[in-house]
């Protein structure tokens, strides 16, 4: 299993994580961060398959994923 680590904080919410993932597990979350964005959530972090086209899709490089 891998492991997905996303800085809320700083993520704009543009979605190109959840675009690309494979498995459907990307969606923007209901909570509003500090810069006033709708931040990008993992709905299932058992099911990651750490391919990380999340990580190199991410234009502010917010993502990690560690297998």
């Amino acid at each position: 299993m891998a492991k997905l680590t996303i800085d809320r904080e700083t993520c704009k919410g543009c979605g190109l994580c959840a675009d690309v993932c494979p498995k459907h597990l990307l969606a923007l979350s209901k909570e509003i961060n500090t810069k006033g964005y709708h931040p990008i959530g993992i709905t299932d972090q058992e099911a990651c398959i750490g391919c990380a086209f999340c990580a190199r899709m991410c234009p502010d490089a917010v993502i990690k994923v560690e297998k």
